[in-house]
C-alpha cells in the first residue's frame, strides 16, 4: 500500500539541511511544523520561524514553542530585512499558491546570499503520471478539484526561478520522494535511484547574487496576460 506521507520528503529535507550554516531559518506554510521540527533538530540553536495563514496552525505552532508569524505569502511582505535569512523552507506549498512571483520576490529578498532556498513539489512528471497521461487521464497531483493549482517538474523548478532571475540561484542538491504505487519499503529506493520518477521533486537551491527585483518585472515585460500580484499599486 502506498504511504502518502513519503510524500513531504522529511528525509529528503534533513538531508538538505544537515551540513549548511543556519541561524535565521523561515518555514513557508509550516502547518503543524513538521519540517521545522526537522530543521531545529538539525540546528537546535538557530532561530526558526513558522510563516503560517491558518490561524489554528499559527496557535499551534506558538503552543510548540515555536516563533510563528499570521502572514498571507501570496500578497504580504515577509516580516524580515534583506539579506537577513539563512534558510527558507517551501515544501508542499508552491502548487497551491497562484502568486508563485510575489512569493519568490519576498524569498529573494530576504535570503542572503550563500543562503538556501528548499522546494519540495509534487513532480507531474513522476512515472505514474506518465502511464497516466499516456491512458489519456489526468496527473494524480493537478486535478481541477483538487487543492493544486500548479504542476512542476525538475526542469520547470529550474526555469521558474532562474527565467526572471538569472543566475540568481544554483541547485546543489535534489533528490525524489516517494515512487507510486510501490509501498513505503520499495518506494525510497525507488526514488533514491529514480528521482525523476519519483512523486515529489526536492531541491536545494543557494543564492548566488543579490537580489535584483526580477520576479516583479518579469510578468510585465513577458505580457503573461495575467494579473498577478506584483505589490501595492503595480498594475496602475
Amino acid at each position: 500500500m502506498v504511504d502518502r506521507r513519503l510524500n513531504y520528503g522529511r528525509d529528503v529535507v534533513r538531508r538538505f539541511v544537515d551540513g549548511i550554516h543556519v541561524e535565521t531559518a523561515v518555514d513557508l506554510g509550516p502547518g503543524l511544523g513538521y519540517d521545522i521540527a526537522t530543521v531545529r533538530d538539525v540546528h537546535p540553536l538557530a532561530r526558526i520561524i513558522g510563516v503560517e495563514v491558518h490561524p489554528p496552525y499559527v496557535e499551534h505552532l506558538r503552543s510548540l514553542g515555536v516563533g510563528a508569524v499570521e502572514c498571507n505569502i501570496e500578497h504580504d511582505r515577509l516580516p524580515f530585512r534583506d539579506e537577513s535569512v539563512d534558510l527558507i523552507v517551501a515544501n508542499q506549498v508552491l502548487e497551491h499558491v497562484k502568486e508563485v512571483f510575489w512569493i519568490l520576490h519576498e524569498c529573494s529578498r530576504v535570503l542572503r546570499v550563500g543562503g538556501s532556498l528548499v522546494i519540495g513539489v509534487p513532480n507531474i512528471a513522476a512515472a505514474h503520471n506518465r502511464l497516466l497521461l499516456l491512458a489519456g487521464r489526468q496527473p494524480t497531483q493537478l486535478k481541477n478539484w483538487s487543492a493544486h493549482v500548479r504542476g512542476f517538474t525538475k526542469g520547470d523548478v529550474l526555469e521558474l526561478l532562474n527565467k526572471p532571475f538569472p543566475g540568481g540561484y544554483r541547485l546543489v542538491q535534489s533528490g525524489g520522494a516517494n515512487f507510486y504505487p510501490l509501498p513505503a519499503l520499495l518506494a525510497r529506493p525507488a526514488a533514491r535511484l529514480w528521482p525523476g520518477g519519483a512523486w515529489g521533486f526536492f531541491g536545494r537551491f543557494e543564492k548566488q547574487r543579490p537580489y535584483d527585483g526580477g520576479y516583479l518585472r518579469w510578468p510585465v515585460g513577458e505580457i503573461l496576460e495575467t494579473n498577478f500580484y506584483l505589490g501595492p499599486g503595480a498594475w496602475e
